[in-house]
This record gives structure tokens, C-alpha cells and sequence, in this order.
């Protein structure tokens, strides 16, 4: 067996070893996410595709396959992600992205595409989502384009991709040991030219040894930077890869030209290419590094999801990877295994730690029946489970989601940049010519030099990284908080917010309804059959605790039931027609009031209870009163949004008095009460007028308000994080991470303001010194990357920061 994973070499053990069919039949030991790749080909009887040496099954890397295959559903189906209909959305990589540039010329070229709805390229993870008008434009012309480009990418999937990225590393660290080892012997001749050497004998032998390292360096080394330089140029769009070869290259032939006797009074400078090769190599590296440490706390979020998992196939098991494994499959689980996908329980019963979803650290049992969710842990049981869902649509696949598209997000500040971006190399350029047409009378070696030190030193990526870089590690410090931020735009918005507007049940309470009295002017155990019975048709959570309370005696059979949003409900029980609700609606539709009834309900209200009437066509039956308590938290909540300047406003459907007595013990002094569904985005128009609204809500019958306010908070549960009308879910039923998303909010804005600050004042400094002849080519390439792992740094701080 194997210890390594027969295509891309990654690390497999007894946990995560798939034994998977390839080329000829052959089988071998795979990494899961090789193995799902290649079992799909096999099983399509496309073995022909196969190619070991693309380090991957992916066939994207290099389009050496015919393009049709792009356009399967074999190759589409494991990688297309929920979009509108007639669209496809997919989320690829491309390792060659390195610079801002390289967003701008992605993002403007295949955007141009017939049929591409849009295109969005990160530059900190390099991974480009592009959604596409399906019978308008064919997949395989988009990665066509991108190969065209110089940025051929492949579809992501995290095993394949951090296996991708390894090689890619291990293909740079060989590429910087070189460097390394030329410019350790460069240096030494170097020293021995500025000590002496350079008026003797051995000068041009010392000459030609220095040409002799410098030649591989810069053709092996450095072949990234020209290869990236020269699609560019073919392209007709100048990436940062452009001026860097060129000073490279200009600096290399000049010595070149002297080393040849073209020149008698020239130097060769064959130690300075090695040398700013060698550190630009080297920030390259760190910098990669920098974005992947800074991102760690969303990339842990994917190390959550299992990569295989077992099924029970007829009397057998077998290890199958999460890709594989499709709905209706039952999957064995045992004690202290991370459940790999969300499913139902079918045999067995168990505990689980659900604190990644819910947060709340606490076990909750589990019985035939019961959902389980992917990136769950078991505590202790060994069950089966039915697969309910794709590994695509788990809960935990749409908190990742959810968390990657916000980095993809463009903020007003990156689309601004963005712009300027593509005139920063022809900026430099025009600099560097600058340069060197103002030093060149007075001296050729200065002004090359000069020229190129302008040539390197100038740097967008500064700028690139500036914004991006910190809305990702935001929204990834936030989702350890079990706060997702599904619209990077929040994270600008939330610092500037004057009024925040929180629905009351479920919300500002915990929305678990407890029976706490009943009344009626007929026999109790018939009223509460009735609305038992009624309420049984209901989804309210006010009906589900009227149901659970009465319990499954008694119940009578209901027809044409009809739910009013924000009133009640109507039905018929035999010949009977009922209403149940608020006791207005009841009134409004003909039913006489009982004043004994009206003074003992309110006396409630007063104490926070809330009253569901009951009437039949002739007039009011009774009601059922029921106690809902506050959040634990909610008081200090207010007090803090107070303390912070916010102006705190409560919306409710429920009674003005039930709204009022919860108003009054958390402090809120704006209360508006009786309010339907549908006026509440009335509301927030109103206060709008006055600054920025944040709308806080359950996310179930505040969509419109949620969608209306300028930004938006629900407070979702982990089974349900897709809360498509609020731009940030909270996976807690605690109100504590409004005050930390705002918080969060105003220092990513900070951090962003601090990293755009620095950019400029990087280069309003160093291309002028540069152009005086103050720095050198060396010394450039020493500066250029620490400004980009400054971004990053001060950016990775957001994670520390309470």
C-alpha cells in the first residue's frame, strides 16, 4: 500500500485512503477528493482523459483535453453550485493570480463574454466564482479564455486544491533554493570585485562566473515572472509581472552587452538580477503564507467537513468519499466520528456536540428519526443515518458558502480601486522611462539602475489587498463567533448605523411559547379541542405551543382554513365557522366582546402575556393566554446599543400593552405595536429619514423590514443559515453578536482606512526617492513585499481584536 496518494501525492492513511478505479483498470490508493474525481470519469468511460501527470484528475489545469468534456455533466455535476434558473454558478482556482492586476484582467475579459452574468476573482484566496447564462455560453469557452489569459484554472474542491497549492509550493521553494545558492556565490564575487579584483586579472573571469549563475536564475527562477510578463504583453494588458521582467531583463542584457566588450566603460550587474530575483521570490512566499495565516480561521471552518465517509452497502461497508455519497444512502457512524453529512437517523441512538451550528455546547440526544448535520460531532453511540442532502447543500456547506461568497463581495472602495488599478503599470512604466531619459546624460549605469529600481518598487498590490484582505479575515473571525456575514457590504454599513429596529417575538424573547391560563364562557376541555384543532393547521410558533399544550385528545376535524398574516386565522368545524387571534380581528368581523373576559386579558397583558382569542360567528368564547421570556442577554444588549449612540426601536404584531411591559423592562422607549408583516417596511422608511437603519429579526415574517433596512441581521439557527433576506445570520439564539458584528464592523473600516493610508504613503515615498537614485534595484525588492505582508498583517489583526 501505498503511503501517498497515487495521483498528487498528498499524505493518505488508514482514515482517508479510497481505493479508486483508474487508467487500465489499475487500482491504487487515492486522497478522497482524487478518488471522487477519478471514479467519476471511470464509471462515464472516459478513462482516456486520464493524465497522471497533471499532478490531479482535474483536467482544467492545462486544457489539454478536448474542450466538450468541460461542458459534461460528468465533469460539471460535482463542481455547479445552486444558482437562478438557466444559470450555472462555479467557484474555480487559478494559482497564477498574484497581483490586483491580475483581478482586473480576469474579471474584464471573460465578464465580456456573451452570457456570463458575472465574474468575480479573490485575490486572497486566487479563486474566481463566474456565473453563466447556460444556453448562451459553454463552460469550456470560459476556461479557454482564462487558459488564453495566462490564468488557466480548474474547478475548486479543497482536497485537490491544497494539493495543487503544495506543489506549487514545493515548485517555488526549488525555484528560491536556486536563487539562493547563486546569490551566496554571486556575493562572494561580489565582494572580491569591490575589494580588489576588479582592476586584476581575474577580472572578466569573475565577470563570466557571475554570467554563468545569473543566466539559470533568471531563466529557471525567474520563469514565472516572465512567463506572466509575456502572456500580458500577448494579451495586450500589463500585469505587475511586466515591469518587474523588464527591469530584470533590461538589467541582465546590459551586462550582457558589457560582459561582450559593446561597452568599455559600462559594469555588469549579473549579482543585482539574482539578487532582487531571489527576494522577490522570497516575498512572494511570505506573502502566500502571510494571506493563508490570516485566513485561517474561515479555512478552518472547511476542515470541519469530513472528506469521506462509511456506507453500508447491502451486508458490506465501504469507505466512499463525501462527493460520492448521494441522497438516500445509508451511512454507518461510530462514537467520536465527525458526521460527515446531514442525514436522518434510521437505526440507533447517540448524543451529539451540535455548538459549530446552534452554539450551545451542551449534548443533544438523538433517536430514530431525529436530523443530524454535517460537521456535527458524535459523542458517544454508534448509529445509521439516511442521507437527506448532497454534501452541497448541508447546513455546514452553506456556512462555508456563505463565508467565501463574502470575500468575493466588492465593496464601493475595491470597485474604486479597481478601476485605477490597471493604470498603475503603465504609470510605472511612463515613471521608469522618466527616470531614466532625466539620469542617462549624466550617467548610463545610474539612470538603468534608477529605472529599474522604479520599475520594482511600484506596487497596486498595496492597494489590492487593502480592502479584501480585510472583509475575509473579518468575515472569518466572525464565523468562529457563529456570525455569518453573507454581504461584505454589512461590514461598511454596520459602523454607521444610527437606528436599530428589533422584532420582538423571537428575537428580543426566546420565541418558546408557554401556555400560561385559559378562559372561555363554554366548557374548557371543548375550547381547547377547538383551537387545538384549528391552531394544529398553523405554523406560528404561538399555534405549535397551543397544540403541544392540549395534546393529541379531542381533535376534530378542520376545513377551509385560511391563515391573515399578522391578525389570526379562519375555519370551519362542521357547520361552525371559528376565528382565533387578536380579539380586533375577532370584533372586526362581528363578534361581541365580553368585558369580563377583555378586563382579565388585559391584566395579563400588563404582566407580558400574550392573549390568543377565540370566537365563534356570534360572538367572543375565551382565550388562551401564553408567557414567551425574554432573552437573558437583551437588557444588556440595549443598554449597550445606548451607550453607543444607537437609537433602539421596537416593531411588534403583538398587543401595545404586551409590547410595552417587555419595552419597559429592557429600556426601550420607542415602541410600535399591532404592527403587520407587511407595514413594517413602512417603518424603517420612516426612520430612515433620520440615518442608516439596522433591522434585527427572526428572519420568518421579516423579510420585507429585513430587506428594506440598510442593513440587516437574522437570528437563524444552524439548520436554516441560508436566511435569504438578511445580509448577517447569527447561529445563536443570543442577541450578544449584534453588539460584536457592529464592533467588528467599525475596526474592519479602521483596518481598511489604516491599510489604504499605508499604500499610498508607500508609494507617494519610495517611487520619488527611487527616481532621485536613492534606492536600489535590490533594495526595491526587499520594500515591494513587506508593503503587501504589512496589508496583510494589519489586516490579520481583525482576529485578535474583541
Amino acid at each position: 500500500m501505498n503511503d501517498s496518494c497515487y495521483h498528487c501525492g498528498s499524505p493518505v492513511n488508514k482514515s482517508n485512503r479510497v481505493q479508486a478505479k483508474i487508467k487500465d483498470n489499475v487500482q491504487d490508493f487515492c486522497c478522497a477528493g482524487c478518488a471522487s474525481v477519478c471514479q467519476t470519469i471511470h464509471d462515464a468511460g472516459l478513462d482516456a482523459f486520464y493524465n497522471q501527470q497533471t499532478a490531479s484528475l482535474l483536467p482544467a489545469v492545462d486544457l489539454e483535453y478536448p474542450l466538450e468534456f468541460y461542458d459534461s455533466a460528468v465533469f460539471q455535476q460535482p463542481f455547479l453550485e445552486a444558482s437562478d434558473l438557466g444559470t450555472k454558478t462555479i467557484t474555480l482556482i487559478s494559482d497564477t493570480i498574484h497581483c490586483a492586476a491580475c483581478v482586473w484582467l480576469i474579471e474584464r475579459a471573460v465578464g465580456a463574454l456573451d452570457g456570463v452574468v458575472w465574474v468575480r476573482a479573490n485575490l486572497t484566496d486566487k479563486r474566481i466564482r463566474v456565473r453563466w447564462v447556460d444556453d448562451q455560453v459553454e463552460l469550456s469557452i470560459i476556461m479557454k479564455k482564462m487558459a488564453d489569459l495566462g490564468y488557466a484554472a480548474m474547478p475548486y474542491e479543497q482536497n485537490v486544491a491544497e494539493a495543487k497549492q503544495q506543489q506549487k509550493n514545493k515548485e517555488m521553494l526549488y525555484r528560491i533554493g536556486f536563487s539562493a545558492f547563486t546569490m551566496m556565490n554571486l556575493l562572494w564575487i561580489s565582494v572580491a570585485m569591490y575589494t580588489g579584483a576588479s582592476g586584476g586579472k581575474y577580472h572578466q573571469y569573475f565577470q563570466w562566473l557571475g554570467f554563468a549563475l545569473a543566466t539559470p536564475t533568471l531563466f529557471y527562477a525567474g520563469y514565472p515572472f516572465l512567463k506572466n510578463a509575456y502572456i500580458g504583453i500577448k494579451n495586450r494588458f500589463m500585469n505587475m509581472d511586466v515591469p518587474i521582467s523588464i527591469g530584470a531583463l533590461t538589467t541582465y542584457f546590459y551586462s550582457v552587452y558589457v560582459l561582450f566588450g559593446f561597452s568599455s566603460r559600462g559594469e555588469v550587474y549579473f549579482d543585482t538580477v539574482v539578487n532582487f530575483i531571489f527576494v522577490i521570490l522570497i516575498g512572494r512566499y511570505l506573502e502566500a503564507s502571510g494571506k493563508k495565516s490570516a485566513l485561517s480561521a474561515s479555512s478552518s471552518l472547511q476542515q470541519l467537513q469530513p472528506k469521506i465517509a462509511l456506507v453500508k452497502l447491502g451486508n458490506t461497508e465501504q469507505l466512499k468519499p463525501i462527493s460520492a455519497i448521494a441522497v438516500g444512502d445509508v451511512v454507518v457512524l461510530k462514537p467520536g466520528e465527525r458526521i460527515a453529512v446531514d442525514g436522518r437517523v434510521l437505526l440507533g441512538s447517540t448524543e451529539t456536540d451540535e455548538s459549530l451550528l446552534s452554539g450551545e455546547s451542551f449534548p443533544v440526544s438523538k433517536k430514530i428519526g431525529d436530523e443530524v448535520f454535517a460537521g456535527t460531532l458524535n459523542i458517544h453511540g454508534s448509529v445509521e443515518i439516511e442521507v437527506t442532502k448532497s454534501f452541497r447543500q448541508t447546513a455546514l456547506s452553506q456556512i462555508v458558502d456563505l463565508v467565501e461568497n463574502t470575500k468575493m463581495n466588492k465593496s464601493k472602495i475595491v470597485c474604486t480601486i479597481d478601476k485605477i488599478i490597471p493604470y498603475f503599470v503603465w504609470t510605472t512604466l511612463l515613471l521608469a522611462t522618466l527616470t531614466f531619459v532625466y539620469w542617462y546624460p549624466k550617467d548610463f549605469d545610474l539612470a538603468l539602475l534608477s529605472a529599474t529600481s522604479v520599475l520594482i518598487i511600484t506596487c497596486p498590490c498595496a492597494f489590492g489587498l487593502a480592502t479584501p484582505m480585510s472583509i475575509a479575515v473579518a468575515s472569518g473571525a466572525a464565523a468562529k463567533k457563529k456570525i455569518l456575514i453573507k454581504n461584505g457590504d454589512a461590514l461598511e454599513v454596520l459602523s454607521k448605523v444610527k437606528h436599530v429596529v428589533f422584532d420582538k417575538t423571537g428575537t428580543l424573547t426566546l420565541g418558546e411559547f408557554k401556555v400560561s391560563g385559559l378562559e372561555s364562557k363554554i366548557d374548557r376541555a371543548e375550547f381547547l379541542s377547538i383551537m387545538a384543532s384549528i391552531e394544529k393547521h398553523s405554523e406560528h410558533p404561538l399555534a405549535k405551543a397551543i397544540v403541544d399544550y392540549a395534546g393529541a385528545k379531542n381533535t376534530l376535524a378542520v376545513k377551509n382554513f385560511n391563515a391573515i398574516p399578522g391578525e389570526g386565522v379562519v375555519a370551519k368545524i362542521g357547520s361552525k365557522q371559528y376565528r382565533l387571534g387578536n380579539l380586533n380581528y375577532l370584533v372586526s368581523h362581528g363578534a361581541s366582546e365580553n368585558s369580563d373576559l377583555s378586563d382579565n386579558a388585559n391584566a395579563l397583558e400588563k404582566q407580558g402575556h400574550t392573549c390568543i382569542w377565540c370566537a365563534d360567528e356570534n360572538k367572543v368564547l375565551g382565550f388562551i393566554s401564553l408567557s414567551d421570556e425574554v432573552k437573558s442577554d437583551a437588557k444588556a444588549v440595549v443598554n449597550e446599543l445606548h451607550r453607543m449612540g444607537k437609537t433602539v426601536t421596537m416593531l411588534s404584531g403583538d398587543s401595545k400593552q404586551v409590547a410595552q411591559t417587555v419595552a419597559k423592562h429592557l429600556g426601550i422607549k420607542n415602541v410600535i405595536a399591532q404592527v403587520l408583516p407587511s407595514d413594517k417596511a413602512n417603518h424603517i422608511k420612516t426612520l430612515q429619514k433620520n440615518g442608516l437603519v439596522l433591522m434585527v429579526g427572526d428572519g420568518i415574517n421579516d423579510a420585507p423590514a429585513l430587506v428594506q433596512a440598510d442593513s440587516s441581521i437574522a437570528i437563524g439557527s444552524g439548520a436554516d443559515v441560508s436566511v435569504g433576506s438578511a445580509d448577517v445570520v447569527v447561529l445563536k439564539n443570543t442577541l450578544t453578536p449584534i453588539i460584536e458584528v457592529i464592533k467588528l464592523s467599525k475596526n474592519t473600516q479602521n483596518t481598511i482606512k489604516q491599510n489604504i493610508a499605508f499604500a499610498l504613503f508607500y508609494n507617494a515615498l519610495m517611487v520619488p526617492l527611487a527616481m532621485m537614485a536613492k534606492v536600489t534595484p535590490l533594495f526595491a525588492a526587499i520594500v515591494m513585499p513587506i508593503s503587501s505582508l504589512i496589508v496583510i498583517g494589519n489586516a490579520a489583526r481583525l482576529r485578535a481584536k474583541k
